[in-house]
């Protein structure tokens, strides 16, 4: 089922589960896992993209190798917060995935992930990681940032309840 609020996605969410965040571009998707307290997100890996079909097989197998309870994909939003194609893109991937036997019962929500390829190219040449490496994990990375930017906002709705 999609959450379009994040309340709504943590609520259907049970105890301690792993959630893999994605960022989805139009020729990868990167992925990135958190941790069982949903405290920290890893980058994982960074999928080639291929027809949907096989795309969305291959994160059904991440998800039951790694026990996973939800999905969160990068909302690429403008600069002025509307949507555009990207996102409908994006909007229509989740759809299509939570049409599918194995996902109709992983919640999926959105998380806003404008400047978040930014943040992660800025760590990796931090990092002082070559060019080829940083394209081999950029997107992985920012699937990392976006995962943690919702991980932060579900401990602030833990703490508050």
């Amino acid at each position: 089922m999609i959450y379009d609020r994040i309340e709504d996605f943590a609520a259907a969410l049970p105890p301690m589960p792993p959630l893999l965040g994605l960022d989805l571009g139009t020729k990868t998707i990167g992925v990135a896992l958190s941790d069982r307290l949903m405290s920290s997100a890893s980058p994982l890996e960074t999928l080639k993209r291929q027809k949907f079909g096989i795309d969305a097989d291959a994160l059904s197998t991440l998800a039951r190798a790694r026990d996973v309870a939800g999905l969160i994909l990068g909302l690429p939003r403008n600069m002025d917060g509307s949507e555009g194609p990207r996102a409908q893109a994006t909007r229509a991937f989740a759809r299509n995935l939570s049409g599918r036997p194995d996902f109709v019962a992983l919640p999926i929500t959105f998380w806003d992930e404008r400047l978040s390829t930014v943040a992660a190219e800025k760590a990796l040449l931090e990092a002082d990681t070559t060019r080829k490496r940083r394209a081999e994990v950029i997107d992985a990375v920012a699937a990392g940032y976006i995962l943690q930017g919702a991980l932060d906002r579900l401990r602030h709705l833990r703490e508050q309840a």
